[in-house]
C-alpha cells in the first residue's frame, strides 16, 4: 500500500530538512527520504566538521603565538587523531539535533534511496531492507552533490582525497598539493599548513579564490604566501602518478610542464549534482549541464516536483539551499508574498586564514554591468579592535552605483569576517543606500566599525584613514 502525503522531500540535508520543517509548520503532512545522514554533506562531511578542524589549527597558531600577548605555552603541539575525533564528534552531535527537530515537527522520515515511478510517486529502497511506496502532492527533490573528478584527476581515498578523505585523514601528510582555491580547497589548504604541511595549490585561473574580488584575492594569495604555501596559478595538474606512499604531479604552467612529488593530493575541483538513479527522465524534468532546472521559486518544468540547494545549481552553499527551500515550501502552499531567490544576495564565506567573506558583485562585475561605481577601502590595521586583537592583517571593501547610492558589493578579508559579511546582507535586503549607513552608529571598539568607515571612505568622508 502506498502511503500518502502532502509533502514528500528526497534528500535530509540543509535545504531538504529545512523545507520537512517548514511545511509541516504550515500544517502538511511530510515525509523526508535520507539515504545516508541526516543533516547531509554540510553537517556531516562539509561545512561543520572543517570548521571543527579550522578551530583547533586556529588554537594551535594562537599557542606558537602566545609570546606576543605577553603569556608563556611552552612548545605547542597537535594531535590529528583527536582534532579529527572532535571534528566527527561536533557532526554526529549536529546529526543528532536534526534528528530531534524532525521528530519534533511529526516528519516521518524514511532511510533510504528514492526514485519516481510516476510524477507524484515513488519507490523508497529502505536501508533496513525492504522498500516503501510514497505518493506526495508535491516532491521536493533535495539531494545535492558531490566531489566532481575529471577521467585524469580521480580520488582513490587513499593518495588521492575528495574532502571526505580529507576530513577523516588521522595521519600528518608531510607535502600536500591542492588541486583548486575554492573554499574547499583554500580551506584545506589553510588547514594542513597550519599544521606544517608544505602545502601547494594549483588554480586553472589567474589568481586563488577567482570568485572573490580581484583586490580581496591578491591580499590572499600574498598572507597564503607568506604563511609558505606554494600558489601555482594559470596552471593545470595534467596526470597523477601514483607511488606506494605518494604521488607524482604533472603540472603545466605557461606552456612548460613540470613535476612535483607530495604525499597526498586533495581534489577541489567542483562539485556534481547527485541525480542518478532518480528516475527523473521518467517524469521529464528539465536539466542544464548536470543540474535541475528551477524557476526561482524551486518549481520545475514538472507540475508538483521542485528542486533546491545544490542539486538545482550554484552558488553551492548551505544557506542558499535552506532559504531556497523555505521560498519553494511557501510558494507551493501560497503562504503570503513570497519573493524569488535572489543570488546576488547571498553571501559567500570561506574560513581560511585570513577569513574572506563577501556578497554581492565585485568591482569588475559592477562596471561590467555599466555601473558608474565609488569604491571605498579601509585596512584592519587602522582599527584599535584588530590590532588589539593581534588581527592587523585585512580589508573591508564596499561598491555603490555612482548615480543612485545603491550598495552593489562589499567584500572582506581578516578576522572574523564571516561573522561581519551578515551586516551588509541586511544592507543590500533593505535596499540600502549609502546614506542609511553612513548614519548608522556602529560600536566602538569592535571590528564592525571598518565596515562603517569603508563606506565613508567611498564618499571621500574616511575619519581613521
Amino acid at each position: 500500500m502506498s502511503k500518502s502525503f502532502d509533502t514528500v522531500v528526497i534528500g535530509g540535508g540543509p535545504g531538504g530538512y529545512v523545507a520537512a520543517i517548514r511545511a509541516s509548520q504550515l500544517g502538511k503532512k511530510v515525509a523526508l527520504v535520507e539515504r545516508e545522514h541526516l543533516g547531509g554533506i554540510c553537517l556531516n562531511w562539509g561545512c561543520i566538521p572543517t570548521k571543527a578542524l579550522l578551530r583547533s589549527a586556529e588554537i594551535y597558531h594562537n599557542a606558537k603565538h602566545a609570546a606576543d600577548y605577553g603569556i608563556g605555552v611552552a612548545d605547542p603541539t597537535f594531535d590529528l587523531p583527536a582534532i579529527v575525533k572532535r571534528s566527527r564528534g561536533v557532526a554526529k552531535q549536529m546529526e543528532g539535533g536534526i534528528g530531534h527537530l524532525l521528530k519534533k515537527n511529526k516528519v516521518t522520515v524514511f532511510e533510504g534511496e528514492a526514485s519516481f515511478t510516476a510524477k507524484n510517486k515513488l519507490a523508497v529502497k529502505l536501508k533496513k531492507g525492504g522498500s516503501e511506496e510514497l505518493t506526495g502532492k508535491n516532491i521536493i527533490i533535495a539531494t545535492g552533490a558531490r566531489a566532481r573528478e575529471l577521467p585524469h584527476l580521480k580520488a582513490d581515498g587513499k593518495l588521492v582525497w575528495t574532502y571526505r578523505d580529507a576530513l577523516a585523514n588521522d595521519k600528518m601528510p608531510g607535502s600536500l598539493l591542492v588541486i583548486g582555491s575554492g573554499a574547499i580547497g583554500i580551506e584545506f589548504a589553510s588547514f594542513y599548513n597550519e599544521l606544517g604541511a608544505d602545502v601547494t595549490v594549483v588554480e586553472m585561473m589567474d589568481r586563488v579564490m577567482p570568485v572573490e574580488d580581484a583586490d580581496i584575492s591578491d591580499m590572499a594569495q600574498k598572507s597564503f604566501k607568506k604563511q609558505g604555501m606554494t600558489i601555482k596559478t594559470k596552471a593545470s595538474v595534467t596526470e597523477l602518478k601514483p607511488g606506494k606512499d605518494n604521488v607524482t604531479c604533472v603540472i603545466e604552467q605557461n606552456g612548460k610542464k613540470s613535476e612535483v612529488t607530495v604525499d597526498r593530493v586533495i581534489l577541489a575541483i567542483g562539485i556534481q549534482a547527485n541525480t542518478e538513479g532518480l528516475g527523473l527522465d521518467k517524469i521529464g524534468v528539465k536539466m542544464d549541464r548536470g543540474h535541475i532546472v528551477n524557476d526561482g521559486f524551486g518549481a520545475t518544468n514538472v507540475s508538483g516536483i521542485w528542486a533546491i540547494g545544490d542539486v538545482a545549481g550554484a552558488p553551492w552553499l548551505a544557506h542558499k539551499a535552506s532559504h531556497e527551500g523555505i521560498i519553494a515550501v511557501e510558494k507551493m502552499e501560497s503562504e503570503g508574498h513570497v519573493h524569488p531567490l535572489d543570488v546576488d544576495n547571498i553571501p559567500g564565506c570561506t574560513y581560511c586564514r585570513p577569513q574572506v567573506a563577501s556578497v554581492g558583485m565585485t568591482e569588475a562585475q559592477a562596471k561590467e554591468a555599466g555601473h558608474g561605481v565609488r569604491v571605498g577601502k579601509f585596512p584592519f590595521v587602522a582599527n584599535g579592535k584588530a590590532v588589539a586583537l593581534g588581527e592587523p592583517e585585512g580589508m573591508v571593501k564596499t561598491i555603490f552605483d555612482k548615480k543612485t547610492g545603491e550598495l552593489l558589493g562589499a567584500h572582506m578579508i581578516g578576522a572574523e569576517v564571516t561573522e561581519l559579511i551578515q551586516g551588509y546582507t541586511v544592507g543590500r535586503t533593505l535596499e540600502t543606500t549609502e546614506q542609511e549607513l553612513m548614519h548608522t552608529v556602529f560600536p566602538h571598539p569592535t571590528l564592525s566599525e571598518m565596515m562603517h568607515e569603508s563606506v565613508l571612505d567611498a564618499y571621500g568622508r574616511a575619519i581613521h584613514f
